[in-house]
């Protein structure tokens, strides 16, 4: 048995990795795949080389590079899906429908076993008609799916555990050498990132502020700010994160403004 790991976030492919191995020690585990681009590059592979295609998948939707729906229309997917997700409800009923089985990030080590022994059942008694669905469900997706994704989670290193934080309980993230995540509770996260300009365009501009070189903060963790010498703006932010010095340039005044709304 071959699964296929598809997850953009390094943490969490770890630690889903090690969980796969653990229910299921004799599987092939490959991957994790990053992106749509690596994941067509997989497949095509697989055919140039005459390898057969993955038994299982287990697969992040949003990726590095757009959404892994749109690698699954583009080589024709008919392998067994497990999503892991945090989709919306529409979308979610038709996992259920359509796809193997789906599971809410973080993921539940429990719920992640009850998913496998789901598609052993699947396996041994064959399903029909798996492939037609499947296709029929990313019609749908791409009716009502936005055009542009942006990460809704991330996930970072707090007190030996992995945490996965939606993103409006992101306050900002900094960068001191390592890209650190600081939570509205004010709980100090270390990711994977390696540069916030990777970590800008995972982020919903309409959310997020790319306010110097070190920070980019969050709408709703803004307090307010004033004007500084040379048209500059220094914003605060709200409590428990209000120590961070966060200072806007005279060019991106005027763009800091539009964001809050003015």
């Amino acid at each position: 048995m071959t699964i296929l790991l598809i997850e953009d976030e390094p943490l969490i492919a770890r630690q889903l990795q090690k969980l796969v191995q653990l229910l299921e020690p004799t599987a092939a585990i490959e991957g994790p795949l990053a992106s749509v681009q690596a994941i067509c590059d997989y497949f095509r592979q697989r055919r140039e080389t005459g390898l057969p295609n993955p038994d299982l998948i287990i697969s992040d939707i949003q990726l590095s590079d757009g959404i892994s729906f749109e690698a699954f229309r583009q080589v024709n997917l008919s392998t067994p899906v497990i999503f892991t997700t945090a989709y919306d409800e529409y979308a979610i009923r038709a996992f259920k429908l359509n796809s193997l089985d789906y599971l809410l990030k973080p993921i539940d080590p429990d719920e992640l076993k009850a998913a496998l022994a789901k598609y052993h059942r699947w396996a041994l008694h064959g399903s029909g008609g798996f492939e037609v669905h499947f296709r029929q469900f990313l019609t749908q997706l791409s009716e009502h799916a936005p055009t542009q994704q942006y990460k809704r989670r991330f996930s970072g290193h707090h007190l030996r555990q992995i945490l996965s934080i939606p993103q409006e309980q992101v306050a900002y993230f900094l960068r001191n050498e390592l890209i650190y995540l600081y939570t509205v509770e004010g709980k100090k996260l270390i990711t994977d990132y390696k540069t916030l300009d990777e970590l800008e365009e995972l982020t919903d501009p309409v959310c997020f502020f790319r306010a110097n070189r070190q920070s980019l903060i969050q709408l709703d963790a803004v307090a307010g700010y004033r004007h500084t010498e040379g048209g500059k703006l220094q914003v605060y932010l709200k409590s428990p994160n209000e120590g961070l010095d966060v200072v806007i340039s005279k060019e991106k005044a005027t763009s800091f403004r539009h964001w809050l709304g003015e």
